[in-house]
């Protein structure tokens, strides 16, 4: 895409759906941009339909959504706030390939504004945004991290935790969710507080003990997933995390 037709799709996004009108304009320019966006948008679906795998269909995600980053530039910039399939498919699109960092403003924007998502889908929108991102937040934690840099891992961490807080914040009571799925965002917050503990040197407390505090943090994250869910799988780690924080009281 040249630069003339990224500048083209941002001015057109932003005036193509607008909180006055809830569908997009019923004539002009950005009208006829719009439909040519939702056709492309249908022939992506259909290849993304067409693959069996799920890591060819990630990588193929991964290859489409920065293709209508510009269409999305403009739309967030409009505040319009109407319905918008283009958008809510970007945001599944980019949590489903772990680009979080780049689906928040699109959740943010879709939680704003009160979206609902696309036909097919039978969750809500803070629900598959809270679910979708824990649960590969858990799966990221679970994974082996023998031969990673340290380094990189606890810069990983720390962008996760604070996409999980973000989250956290954006789901808060009186936002309805199953508890469920509330238990899967507190146990991945207390998870990755753990591993940033294990990455942190046991004599490198910081201020204040930093270290303990994220331990007690941990563990008060984990309890609040039992509460909310008792099959949530995470009572051994947190009797081995009290037992870590009494030691080292004790010590």
């Amino acid at each position: 895409m040249t630069p003339a037709q990224r500048h083209r799709a941002r001015a057109l996004g932003q005036v193509a759906v607008t909180a006055a009108n809830p569908a997009p304009v019923r004539g002009g320019a950005a009208a006829s941009e719009y439909e040519l966006w939702r056709a492309k948008l249908g022939v992506d679906l259909r290849r993304l339909h067409e693959i069996q795998s799920t890591e060819a269909k990630i990588e193929l995600k991964r290859e489409l959504a920065p293709e209508y980053n510009d269409w999305i530039d403009g739309v967030l910039a409009s505040e319009g706030g109407a319905e918008d399939d283009i958008l809510t498919w970007n945001m599944i699109w980019r949590i489903d390939i772990g680009a979080f960092d780049a689906a928040m403003p699109l959740a943010r924007y879709v939680l704003r504004h009160n979206l609902t998502l696309p036909d097919r889908f039978d969750r809500t929108a803070p629900t598959l945004i809270c679910e979708e991102i824990a649960e590969a937040a858990i799966k990221r934690l679970g994974q082996g991290t023998e031969d990673n840099d340290e380094n990189e891992e606890r810069a990983a961490i720390a962008a996760m935790l604070r996409t999980l807080s973000e989250v956290n914040d954006l789901v808060e009571p009186p936002v309805d969710i199953f508890d469920q799925v509330r238990a899967k965002l507190e146990k991945a917050q207390g998870l990755a507080l753990i591993r940033q503990v294990e990455l942190t040197s046991p004599d490198a407390d910081g201020p204040a003990g930093a270290r303990r505090g994220a331990q007690e943090r941990a563990a008060r994250h984990l309890r609040r997933a039992i509460e909310l869910d008792d099959t949530v799988g995470v009572k051994k780690r947190l009797e081995q995390l009290e037992r870590a924080i009494r030691t080292a009281a004790d010590g």
